[in-house]
């Protein structure tokens, strides 16, 4: 099986569905396996190997799961920019946008509507500016929540529009949440912040860590990361 990889032609893209999509390698220490994934939005296929594989191999094993890999990337929900009469997610729950051109522009949450108005032109970019606005507002309060129950100083926060994460914590000064999680249940942004306020403290994934975020999170870290796994390309499907 390898002899016949290694003898297929290599490229670091791939094509799939009339597109070609670049192809990302990310070795980790303690990996036993090649991992073959798309990205939550579809942009890029993703491989997660073992430090002793070879680049060489991971790439050749993408391109011969090129099938399950176009029938993975056709399941994606399609794009569609939201509009008035239309539903976007918040908070896990729609919300139809109701536009009226002379209403304020800044969007206003009335019952399961979201109140918007100005030109239509530039309706997609006011709801965007709103939804981050929102998400670091929760984020902010997610963190300070967790912060205190692992006695933690709060630190600050900020957004990210990343493709690859949902969260990070690159030093331990300050952490940074995917925008788009404030269209996710209350409980999976939750359980991002509590995962990166967990590693102020373990900066890895050691039993430590886990231990902690176990003891800061109130929900169940399993079905969180369940649905991230199941829905999480949903939320790439309204805003590009």
């Amino acid at each position: 099986m390898i002899d016949w990889l290694r003898r297929q032609p290599l490229d670091p893209e791939i094509e799939l569905g009339g597109k070609r999509l670049p192809i990302r390698l990310k070795r980790l220490h303690n990996a036993r396996r090649l991992t073959l994934r798309l990205a939550p939005d579809g942009s890029e296929v993703r491989i997660t190997l073992p430090a002793w594989a070879e680049g060489r191999e991971a790439i050749a094993f993408a391109h011969a799961r090129q099938g399950w890999l176009a029938g993975q990337l056709a399941k994606m929900p399609p794009r569609a920019a939201p509009e008035p009469g239309g539903e976007i997610r918040y908070r896990g729950a729609p919300l139809r946008l109701a536009w009226e051109p002379r209403a304020p522009r800044t969007p206003v949450v009335q019952g399961d509507s979201l109140h918007i108005g100005g030109p239509q032109s530039g309706l997609e970019g006011r709801l965007r500016r709103w939804l981050e606005a929102e998400a670091l507002r929760l984020a902010e309060a997610d963190m300070r929540d967790y912060c205190a129950a692992a006695e933690l100083d709060p630190v600050p926060i900020g957004l990210t529009r990343a493709q690859r994460r949902w969260g990070s914590c690159s030093d331990k000064n300050r952490i940074r949440i995917n925008w788009r999680l404030v269209q996710a249940p209350d409980h999976v942004r939750r359980s991002v912040v509590a995962h990166e306020v967990a590693h102020l403290v373990h900066f890895d994934h050691s039993p430590a860590f886990h231990a902690l975020l176990a003891r800061i999170f109130e929900g169940e870290i399993a079905l969180a990361d369940r649905w991230l796994k199941e829905h999480g390309r949903t939320l790439y499907a309204s805003f590009g």
